[in-house]
């Protein structure tokens, strides 16, 4: 059974999708404007939501546009009662809604409840298992341990630096296996401590203070299918032995509850952290380990697959390129220095400075432009920082990790005892010009400062040399 949420401020058409949705053995709630769906939101979560597109106080876009910045992946179906705006809706489809125009009948309500599950074909022009990219030998190696322990259902541990892509393989994984449920995501470190119970495992109305509704766990929820947690080795160790009794039993009862509930569903988790790492440092049960980590999966950074950067990039490209209606391209070049980049941040880093490019892009020779140095801000401090404790040196390093030193990289400055941090600063600005030939704009980025701040600094200099 679905909890449904029915967003619609016709009464009489909620009065029957209302009938409806329980002659199909679902559960339905109904707001007739954005402020009471908000209402029921923060108190309950919902399996579906059925959105009217237009609403007494704004359009149901609103909506979506908060409940997935809270992070919240309800599937949401839009639906008008206005043919015109039909086709603007279906364009809204690759963000995860589906739409329906009413008359809407009992068929309509069942297919977005209980969608058919296509079973994904691999090929080389499209996405295998409807998610991942990548033809190198690594990937290939992980495509066919991803289609065996699919066959079984056997509990999946994911292993990998921060922005591999974990949440990807876990979708591959439901996507490949034959299993009716649906996907849930959890992510273990974003729960607040005293909440674990609570969202793993549901609650009953009146459990505890503001338990005004009966909440379903993630693990009820993934009946039949998959559930994925997310950054597991974040979850409190005192926390733990909870989650090892429902991996033991198969049922979960509900905080406030006295009834056990069968549950049956694959779990993946996945953790940045190394087995060493997790061994040494008391963040996981050994025995929820060895539960948890039937079939281990390591995903490998990046840079050891290379070979895949360029399909990556093209994907994430053709993305932006069909969202803004623009057809903008990588220059060979940039594309080896793509290649060349260690990329610290794997996937999800290349995703962005992809998009932070096409942010940039040449409107005249339709190219994307690119920072002199692909690492973010954050990340050149976070190694600037690192090299500085590494060597006792406040010495700004250049930012990337390839062996080929690219001749945009920000220079280091000569530094020796008694030289103050303005001859340093004066050292490093006028070596960043001369290596980018004087361009200010682009020595102002790689400095990552504005370009007003560069001409103050150099109009301070000119005034102490005339004095």
């Amino acid at each position: 059974m679905k909890t449904v949420l029915l967003v619609d401020d016709d009464h009489d058409f909620a009065d029957l999708a209302c009938r409806i949705v329980e002659y199909l053995g679902h559960q339905a709630c109904v707001a007739s404007d954005l402020a009471a769906a908000r209402q029921w939101l923060e108190s309950q979560h919902f399996d579906h939501i059925f959105l009217d597109f237009m609403l007494p106080d704004g359009s149901g876009l609103h909506l979506v546009d908060e409940v997935r910045a809270a992070g919240i992946n309800t599937p949401i179906t839009m639906v008008t009662g206005h043919p015109s705006v039909k086709t603007a809706l279906s364009q809204l489809c690759h963000d995860g809604l589906h739409y329906l125009t009413k008359p809407v009948d009992a068929d309509d309500f069942r297919n977005a409840l209980s969608p058919v599950k296509q079973k994904v074909k691999c090929s080389e022009s499209q996405a295998h298992f409807g998610v991942l990219l990548g033809e190198s030998a690594t990937m290939q190696h992980l495509y066919k341990m991803i289609e065996r322990v699919a066959r079984t259902d056997a509990n999946v541990m994911l292993m990998g630096e921060s922005g591999v892509g974990k949440e990807m393989f876990a979708r591959a994984i439901h996507n490949a296996s034959d299993v009716e449920g649906e996907l849930v995501n959890v992510n273990c470190g974003a729960i607040p401590k005293d909440l674990i119970g609570s969202e793993l495992f549901g609650h009953e109305k009146g459990a505890f203070t503001g338990a005004n509704a009966q909440k379903v766990g993630v693990f009820e929820q993934a009946l039949h299918g998959t559930l994925f947690l997310d950054e597991l080795t974040e979850m409190p160790i005192e926390q733990q032995p909870n989650l090892l009794r429902v991996l033991e039993t198969q049922t979960v009862t509900r905080v406030g509850g006295t009834k056990p509930i069968d549950v049956q569903c694959r779990v993946i988790s996945a953790t940045n952290r190394s087995v060493e790492d997790i061994a040494t440092n008391d963040v996981l049960r050994e025995d929820i380990y060895f539960r948890l980590a039937v079939f281990p999966i390591h995903i490998p950074p990046l840079r050891d697959r290379k070979e895949d950067i360029p399909l990556l990039a093209e994907h994430f490209l053709q993305g932006l390129n069909k969202k803004g209606n623009s057809n903008f391209v990588i220059k060979a070049a940039d594309m080896d220095r793509l290649v060349e980049y260690d990329w610290p941040g794997n996937v999800r880093e290349l995703k962005h400075t992809i998009h932070r490019a096409y942010i940039m892009a040449d409107l005249d020779e339709h190219n994307l432009v690119f920072d002199a140095n692909f690492a973010s801000p954050f990340a050149q401090a976070k190694r600037m920082v690192e090299h500085a404790q590494a060597n006792q040196t406040s010495v700004p390093p250049q930012v990337g990790s390839s062996s080929r030193v690219h001749s945009a990289a920000i220079p280091t400055p000569e530094v020796k005892p008694g030289k103050t941090i303005e001859e340093v600063e004066r050292a490093l600005i006028y070596q960043t010009l001369e290596s980018v030939d004087g361009n200010k704009t682009l020595a102002a980025r790689m400095l990552g400062i504005s370009t007003k701040t560069l001409y103050n600094r150099l109009n301070a200099y000119e005034g102490e040399a005339q004095a």
